[in-house]
C-alpha cells in the first residue's frame, strides 16, 4: 500500500460519509450528489485493488496477513455497491444514512489495511 494514497481514501471516505450523514439526517432522499460520493470512494478502492497487486512487483510486500487483507479489501469494494443498492430500491432519508455508514465502515477498514500492509510483523 502506499501511505499517501491510503490517507487520501481515508479522507475521501470520511467526507463522502459525513455528507451522506448530513443529507440523510436532513431529511433527503438519495440523490446524485450523494451516490455520486460513494461512486468516488468505490473508485479509489478499485485503484486500491490496483495497487495492491502491482505493489508487491516493485518490493513493496506486506509484513501482515495478505490473506486478511485481501479480505478487507473485497469487503470494502463491496460495501459501496450493495449500500447504493439498497438505497436505490428503498428511497427514503434512512438509506443516505445508510450511504454514509458505508463510507465511514470503508474508511476504517482502508486504514485497517494499511495497519496490515505495514505494521505487523510476519
Amino acid at each position: 500500500m502506499i501511505e499517501w494514497f491510503m490517507w487520501v481514501q481515508v479522507g475521501v471516505a470520511v467526507a463522502a460519509g459525513l455528507l451522506c450523514l448530513a443529507l440523510g439526517f436532513a431529511g433527503r432522499v438519495p440523490n446524485d450528489l450523494a451516490l455520486g460520493a460513494l461512486a468516488l470512494v468505490e473508485l479509489l478502492l478499485l485503484a486500491q485493488l490496483i495497487v495492491a497487486i502491482a505493489a508487491p512487483a516493485s518490493g513493496n510486500h506486506a509484513t501482515g496477513s495478505v490473506l486478511e487483507f485481501y479480505t478487507y479489501l473485497v469487503g470494502a469494494l463491496l460495501l459501496p455497491p450493495a449500500a447504493a443498492f439498497w438505497a436505490l430500491i428503498e428511497r427514503n432519508r434512512w438509506s443516505t444514512v445508510v450511504l454514509g455508514v458505508a463510507a465511514l465502515a470503508v474508511a476504517v477498514m482502508v486504514y485497517r489495511m494499511f495497519q496490515i500492509w505495514t505494521v505487523q510483523q510476519a
